[in-house]
């Protein structure tokens, strides 16, 4: 829809009343506790402090506005494990990956767990576009973890022999599993031992 201007070439209309990237980490914390299809409309209004025209015009429809709010969550949360691999040793890397994972857990302002992992759990088929998206966001963090392993073998510090694709599996498999428990209520000293013994796997 095009917007009328002024004789100054700027756009007419009501200025929006709301900081959108305040509106979107509201809609984005409850969707990373509830989940996608848990997440009522009436519900993101309430914690968005928003009107119902004002989230259409800003961000569409819930589907809309959820994978922006995964976006967000990527570039925002979950930003850690990209920080970790900036380690100068694979190993040190991923350490400090399950270090961050562990340390949300222990964070009481933190929603538990993994957006990724959490907010498309038992969603129907009506939300298969959703669901192939975030499996896709996963799908890349894990990939990302397997690159991160292949430089460590190219580089020397990670033994030649190394299977890059199963050990990033099993790591993004550990992180995931702690999602699940940090749902369940897991203490942060019970997370730290599963983080600990799953670094004993890390090739020698």
């Amino acid at each position: 829809m095009k917007t009328s201007k002024s004789p100054a070439g700027k756009p007419r209309g009501r200025p929006r009343s709301f900081d959108r990237d305040a509106v979107l980490d509201r809609a984005m914390r409850l969707f990373w506790l509830r989940g996608y299809e848990s997440t009522s409309m009436a519900e993101l209004l309430k914690v968005m402090q928003v009107t119902t025209p004002s989230v259409y015009s800003a961000f569409g429809d819930k589907e809309h506005l959820f994978l922006e709010a995964i976006r967000r969550y990527v570039d925002g949360p979950a930003r850690y494990q990209a920080e970790a691999f900036k380690e100068k040793t694979a190993r040190a890397a991923v350490e400090r990956m399950l270090d961050q994972a562990v340390e949300s857990i222990a964070d009481a302002g933190t929603p538990p767990g993994c957006m990724l992992a959490l907010s498309i759990i038992n969603c129907s088929a009506a939300s298969e576009p959703v669901q192939k998206i975030v499996t896709e966001a996963r799908r890349e963090a894990e990939q990302a973890l397997r690159r991160r392993i292949e430089q460590g073998i190219a580089e020397g510090d990670v033994p030649a022999r190394t299977d890059a694709a199963a050990l990033a599996g099993f790591f993004a498999t550990v992180l995931y599993g702690l999602s699940i428990k940090a749902k369940e209520g897991v203490s942060a000293r019970e997370a730290r031992a599963v983080a600990d013994t799953a670094m004993r796997v890390w090739p020698a």
